[in-house]
């Protein structure tokens, strides 16, 4: 199933997705995050926290040489602004 959520916090280990939709403790998935208009990424992560009708924190298990390389520009900039 397929559901627009917010990502709050990220890191190169894993995201929190803000959504009052369902999950499971370990259960795999496939996000789509768009960390700028024309930049995206999409991990495959598993499920390590849920916070029910808030939302979950995921750990990444896939973040391919090209995702793994968009994050970490992403995030160098952000951190360059702060």
């Amino acid at each position: 199933m397929q559901q627009m959520a917010t990502v709050t916090s990220i890191s190169m280990n894993g995201c929190f997705v803000l959504s009052g939709g369902h999950v499971e403790l370990r259960e795999l998935i496939r996000l789509e995050i768009s960390l700028s208009d024309d930049v995206q990424i999409f991990p495959w992560g598993v499920i390590v926290e849920q916070a029910t009708e808030i939302g979950f924190a995921v750990k990444f298990s896939s973040l391919d040489g090209e995702d793994g390389k968009r994050l970490k520009e992403f995030m160098k900039a952000a951190l360059a602004k702060s």
